[in-house]
């Protein structure tokens, strides 16, 4: 729905070779290339080019200045932005554009990574169903693939044990990023969900926090 712990320990010029990111103009940002939104074959299913141009540079992939008391390896989402943040080590952090649950379904706190998956099948819960009865068909799940809406990868929030039915995933309509148009759910493109997916320790719990918006 992978670089590992070690990749938190790489330098920072390690780092970028491997996000394959590009300095921009300014010292301390570095944004990825238009390459990296390119059309690709991800384990066999065709990725679309993301025209990223059309997206404001915002929410562009970038490493940044961060400064911020949580670990390095935290996922911080600025709801009220539209930014998720890796935190890396050395005042740095990855920044994502995101897009975000509309009016009555965001929410904040604290939750963790309890479970990861490449190209994931969807389930809509019930709650949807029932305002979406459309949605019904898929209640025994929608198979992976490139109009899934949860993407290229998931990252799926657990609370004290628990599913809390929140996901950080991939969304095939790159245009809803920088909007408020979720059921809760943090959307990013593909290509950033594959690239944050890829960071994140699979033998750990992951932080997150999400930040009042």
């Amino acid at each position: 729905m992978h670089i590992r712990s070690l990749f938190l320990a790489l330098s920072l010029t390690s780092l970028l070779a491997a996000a394959g990111c590009t300095t921009t103009n300014s010292s301390s940002t570095t944004m990825a290339p238009i390459s990296a939104y390119a059309a690709t074959n991800d384990n066999g299913v065709d990725l679309p080019r993301v025209p990223i141009t059309q997206v404001d540079d915002k929410y562009r992939r970038q490493i940044i200045n961060y400064e911020t008391d949580e670990a390095p390896g935290t996922i911080i989402v600025d709801t009220k932005q539209r930014l998720l943040y890796l935190v890396l080590e050395d005042g740095k952090a990855v920044r994502y554009g995101i897009g975000v649950g509309r009016d009555g379904f965001r929410w904040s706190g604290e939750a963790y990574i309890g479970r990861r998956a490449e190209w994931p099948t969807w389930y809509p819960p019930q709650a949807m169903i029932k305002r979406q009865p459309e949605l019904k068909e898929y209640a025994g799940g929608m198979d992976a693939g490139i109009m899934n809406p949860l993407g290229a990868r998931a990252l799926y929030l657990y609370k004290n044990g628990n599913d809390t039915l929140f996901r950080i995933h991939g969304n095939p309509d790159w245009t809803s990023i920088g909007q408020a148009v979720s059921s809760g759910c943090i959307r990013m493109i593909n290509q950033d969900i594959i690239d944050l997916y890829a960071r994140v320790d699979p033998d750990k719990r992951t932080k997150v926090v999400v930040l009042e918006g």
